[in-house]
């Protein structure tokens, strides 16, 4: 259980390799220093901060932001090191608040590197302090353990450094602000408080977890620059897109993290994105199952510097982690946390201006002297002028950031590996058969309308936690009214059969299983780069015999593995057994289910991801609705998905309403096939 710290207490640590997760309600610096056995620091060298990002053992962000991933691992520390302080401030002279008074209370959380939180500590009571230590990592007897500090410091960094017995203090502290304000990272504001009447179009979603899959941590939104009315920010959750409102589903917190401020993922994620659902199963470990090295984190790569006043130049993986795929993991759903903290500062800087202008509108209106006359004209002309000044500077700033993401996503994208590619990215074409499973996968594109051509992939953590419902309807369609209902089922089963050959692309050979059921075979077009290879576990199941035979098989499977894993005896599962991951595709359901049919996949999509079998259901919801209630469960338990441009997912962290597009195989391409035909290959040498 997550123990939640307050101020002065402490909890053993029982892993090496942690994070510390960091959010608050306006940019800030996150540094760490290191201490001796008398909390002494020696010197600036073991001061970790966004100009030295990298120690033994540690490793800070290089960006002030909201949110933040500090990577420790405490057996690479060296010996002389008994004491970890993290350390919290407001930067300087970037016209954000000035005290940590005036912004939602910072939280911090341990973490494993599964997303398993430890312990947290919301840093309460802080007033006119611009600096802080939040938490200490420990060493005594050998243990490690965590403290909640919480001291804060009015005269800022310099006043902190110096209190830790640091001869260069205000040196240190100057260097730290000079780092930050140079650009060496992005530094989005928080997105602004939103109101119930600011925007009737946008409601806000309730909380979901994002692609991390881990504990959540509250949020802070800052208020529009240039807007004096502006109020207090207000805590948020994180984000982690869901269905919103009216969209026809239910339900509580979803799957994924963004508990990724994501958390832990974070949504994304971003991610990871998903709609509004139960978790299924207990917990999932996303550790590498062969990541045996023990050393630290090597330092993300760096772009030169940029000339005085220019952005920073992206570069591919610059984010922490311990490998690249997970520096790529962190800056996509980084991406995707930028994108949305900007478009809700330009929407909410527009609604600001435009209540406004309706406040003094009203205010000459409601003086009959001045509704005539030259008087009210000017009036309505000074109104509008402010308006458009308004409305204009927050768009600058919208054009700013969207130009620094587009040319970070421009030499991202190219450098993603094949499980966050897009099929039409090159590293396909050297495609070999995994040795390891990645951190996750990629189902397809997210956007929103402020930024059309950018587009941030959509990744959610590996093993799957939930199944995809990929809905072949007319309402899959962004404006509801596909014309061709055959050519949207078609589609559908292509973005089924893409998203199957993804899975068992990223996958070691051997270690994930497709079964399908086709009852009428009218998927067997779209199935034939499936069947043709030879990856599926066996032909399509058709007709009713078909049906139950495959579910029968797949729930026993559950079954045994259940009884085992509970019973403490996970080797004594029957010879033969396929202990693989276990995919089941699905086509035109309903047809071809009984009722017991049914309840074998409400069984599977419940109970199934915790041991390993997932469900993809290609169907028409409004036919699927035949059923009536019985499978609202099953609904609402799986992720949906569209195979054409949709703007169904909703994060709850700031509201958006993103547009989802699939990930299909470029026409022509023969790129599936030919990935699918080194995956046969494998799998049957690895049969041998």
């Amino acid at each position: 259980m997550t123990a939640e710290l307050v101020r002065g207490q402490n909890h053993p640590l029982s892993q090496a390799r942690l994070e510390i997760r960091v959010s608050a309600g306006t940019p800030v610096v996150a540094a760490a220093t290191l201490g001796d056995e008398q909390g002494r620091i020696h010197g600036v060298e073991w001061v970790a901060h966004p100009g030295t990002p990298t120690l033994p053992g540690l490793e800070v962000s290089k960006q002030a932001a909201a949110d933040h991933r500090l990577a420790v691992d405490l057996e690479a520390m060296p010996e002389a090191v008994h004491r970890v302080s993290v350390l919290l401030a407001l930067p300087n002279g970037s016209g954000g608040p000035l005290h940590f008074g005036a912004v939602a209370a910072p939280f911090v959380a341990v973490t494993g590197l599964d997303g398993t939180e430890v312990a947290s500590y919301t840093v309460t009571g802080l007033e006119a302090e611009s600096a802080l230590v939040a938490l200490e990592l420990y060493r005594r007897q050998g243990a490690w353990k965590v403290r909640a500090v919480g001291q804060g410091y009015a005269g800022g960094l310099a006043e902190l450094l110096t209190d830790q017995g640091l001869p260069e203090a205000h040196q240190l502290a100057g260097s730290m602000n000079e780092a930050v304000a140079r650009g060496q990272a992005r530094s989005v504001p928080a997105p602004p408080p939103r109101t119930p009447d600011a925007d009737r179009s946008r409601q806000a979603a309730a909380p979901a977890l994002g692609p991390d899959q881990s504990g959540s941590a509250p949020h802070g939104a800052a208020a529009p620059q240039g807007a004096p009315d502006a109020v207090p920010p207000q805590p948020m959750t994180p984000y982690g897109p869901q269905e919103p409102h009216g969209s026809g589903t239910t339900g509580g917190p979803g799957p994924s993290v963004p508990q990724h401020p994501y958390q832990g993922g974070g949504a994304a994620d971003p991610s990871a994105v998903t709609q509004n659902a139960p978790t299924a199963g207990g917990p999932i470990d996303y550790s590498h199952p062969r990541r045996q090295n023990t050393a630290p984190p090597p330092p993300p790569p760096t772009a030169p510097p940029a000339p005085p006043g220019q952005p920073a130049q992206p570069v591919a993986g610059d984010a922490t982690g311990w490998s690249m795929d997970e520096r790529l993991y962190n800056q996509v759903w980084g991406m995707f946390e930028d994108l949305a903290r900007t478009t809700a500062a330009y929407r909410s800087a527009v609604d600001f201006a435009d209540s406004r202008m309706e406040k003094e509108l009203d205010q000459v209106l409601s003086d009959p002297r001045s509704r005539i006359g030259g008087q009210g004209d000017a009036a309505r002309e000074v109104a509008r002028a402010k308006h458009a000044q308004l409305v204009e500077q927050a768009k600058a700033a919208l054009d700013r950031d969207l130009a620094q993401l587009t040319a970070e996503a421009g030499v991202v994208e190219p450098a993603l590996p094949a499980a966050y590619a897009r099929w039409d990215n090159p590293v396909w074409h050297g495609y070999r058969v995994p040795m390891e499973i990645p951190m996750a996968l990629r189902l397809g594109d997210l956007h929103l309308p402020e930024a059309t051509g950018l587009r941030i992939p959509m990744l959610v953590r590996l093993p799957l936690q939930r199944g995809l419902w990929i809905d072949s309807g007319r309402a899959g369609s962004l404006d509801g009214s596909f014309a061709d209902s055959h050519e949207l089922r078609r589609l559908a089963m292509d973005t089924a059969v893409a998203l199957a050959g993804r899975l068992l692309a990223v996958y070691p050979a051997g270690e994930f299983t497709v079964h399908a059921i086709d009852p009428a075979g009218s998927g067997a077009q779209a199935l034939a780069p499936l069947v043709q290879t030879g990856v599926l576990a066996a032909p399509p199941a058709v007709g009713a015999a078909g049906v139950a035979d495959v579910l029968a098989r797949l729930t026993q499977r559950v079954d045994l593995v259940q009884m085992a894993v509970r019973g403490g005896a996970a080797d004594s599962l029957p010879p033969g057994l396929d202990t693989s991951e276990q995919l089941l595709v699905v086509n035109d359901f309903p047809h071809g289910f009984d009722d017991r049919a049914v309840t074998q996949l409400r069984y599977l999509a419940d109970e199934g991801p915790a041991v390993g079998v997932h469900l993809m259901m290609v169907a028409d919801r409004e036919e699927a609705a035949g059923y009536g209630p019985l499978l609202d469960p099953l609904w609402r338990s799986l992720l949906r998905l569209t195979p054409v441009p949709d703007d169904h997912l909703a994060d709850p962290w700031v509201g958006h309403a993103w547009t989802y597009e699939p990930s299909l195989v470029p026409s022509g391409s023969q790129v599936l096939q030919q990935v699918l035909t080194q995956v046969a290959a494998a799998r049957r040498s690895w049969n041998r």
